[in-house]
């Protein structure tokens, strides 16, 4: 056998030590993807930091409160789990979240090939387009005040993301030119309500509106509904924000609920304080719930089966939910009267959801009321974060501790923040 030859000394690729200088690998490849925009705030978190009583961060919506105790409880005694879960998930937890739907989002009718839990809901999110088969040449739309990650997920799968304002008429939405001239037709349509960051919420009939036009068009409507459980103002905080499950939304066929062409995602995240458990789940349509299904077995997306044990428990017991919304409250009104008191005005049409919308004067740019917050020592996320319809605005997070956020009402009524936002 021919001994193999000795590698030659080359110096290390001065980017790559360890590897030849003439190495060029083919991967990776850049992505088109834009910059994650949290890691742009780190001169302001460095500013807001050399406050002298410390930092406050309200920039990201982070749960900060204990995860309750029925979750935990559930999820030590599932603990010995020496098998792999399927990717359904276990009959408990599809029980779990088809009787949570109809509870507490007013919608009947699932079955359990209609739910499926997930890894978070961001996961979905970023997939979606992905499992469901869009790609180059289609267009995903979503909301133009939106978390980045529609537009990413629309990205990862090659199609092209299509900011529209969801509350107004779908006929007035500007959609860029398909091949024959006339308005490209979108493949997937994203709706999120509650929403994140403006905490606007589509009624019922706006819903049922955007099916419809779907629907004609073929297009698959995927409602984000991860904030549904905090509704501020009436009629939400009485009646419950509508779903677009709904049958008033979705309409009937044979007497149950037209799921045709309709998911939803929720998760645990926000309203149970288990964003580190990644529990979340989707629901809707058998067959797109069939099409995500077989690629998430494909790619081992699989829920831990503790987590799924947790998520079941958690779904099932509404007093803890309630408790941490009283709590969200309770800090939301003190975060609104703080930030009225420095001349900063909140979205009048955010009435639900984790954030307050707020704005200042019309001379100050998103950046301007970020570097003010950060003067008194507060962090806060840039509207345009969010896009274009976030400029002049920066979302607040109502997810500090009580003691965080007195802290940030008290420098907030202070004469140097009315200095600051005037």
């Amino acid at each position: 056998m021919t001994a193999a030859p000795d590698m030659p000394d080359v110096p290390d690729t001065p980017d790559r030590p360890g590897l030849p200088s003439d190495l060029r690998l083919t991967l990776p490849r850049p992505l088109a993807l834009p910059d994650f925009p949290w890691d742009t705030l780190k001169p302001v978190r460095a500013l807001a930091a050399a406050h002298p009583d410390g930092v406050v961060d309200l920039a990201i919506g982070t749960p900060v409160d204990d995860s309750p105790d029925i979750a935990r409880t559930a999820l030590v005694a599932a603990s010995n789990a020496p098998g792999y879960p399927a990717t359904v998930g276990t009959s408990a937890v599809r029980e779990a979240i088809i009787a949570w739907m109809e509870r507490r989002r007013g919608v009947r009718g699932l079955t359990d090939d209609s739910v499926i839990p997930t890894i978070g809901s961001k996961e979905s999110v970023a997939l979606l387009p992905l499992q469901l088969g869009a790609g180059p040449g289609d267009v995903v739309v979503h909301p133009r005040a939106a978390y980045p990650t529609y537009d990413v997920g629309a990205r990862l799968a090659g199609a092209a993301p299509v900011p529209v304002d969801t509350d107004a008429d779908p006929d007035s939405w500007e959609l860029p030119a398909g091949p024959d001239g006339a308005p490209a037709v979108p493949v997937i349509v994203w709706l999120n309500s509650p929403g994140n960051p403006d905490g606007h919420v589509l009624g019922v009939e706006q819903l049922a509106r955007i099916v419809a036009w779907a629907r004609r068009r073929g297009a698959v409507v995927i409602a984000d509904e991860c904030y549904a459980e905090l509704g501020w103002a009436e009629p939400w905080a009485s009646e419950g924000v509508p779903s677009l499950l709904d049958a008033r939304a979705a309409g009937r066929t044979g007497g149950t609920t037209d799921l045709t062409g309709l998911i939803v995602l929720y998760s645990l995240s926000k309203q149970s304080n288990l964003a580190g458990y990644r529990a979340a789940f989707l629901a809707g349509d058998p067959e797109l719930v069939k099409a995500v299904t077989e690629v998430r077995k494909h790619s081992g997306l699989l829920v831990p089966a503790p987590v799924q044990a947790a998520m079941a428990a958690a779904l099932g017991d509404d007093p803890h939910v309630a408790a941490q919304r009283e709590t969200y409250r309770r800090r939301r009104e003190a975060l609104l009267g703080a930030t009225s008191a420095a001349g900063l005005v909140n979205d009048p049409a955010s009435v639900a959801g984790l954030y307050l919308w707020l704005s200042g004067p019309a001379s100050m740019s998103a950046l301007d009321l970020v570097g003010a917050f950060a003067e008194l020592g507060i962090v806060v996320a840039p509207g345009d974060f969010y896009g274009e319809a976030g400029a002049g605005r920066v979302r607040m997070s109502l997810t500090g501790t009580d003691e965080h956020v007195a802290a940030a009402c008290e420098r907030l009524r202070s004469s140097r923040a009315r200095d600051l936002f005037s």
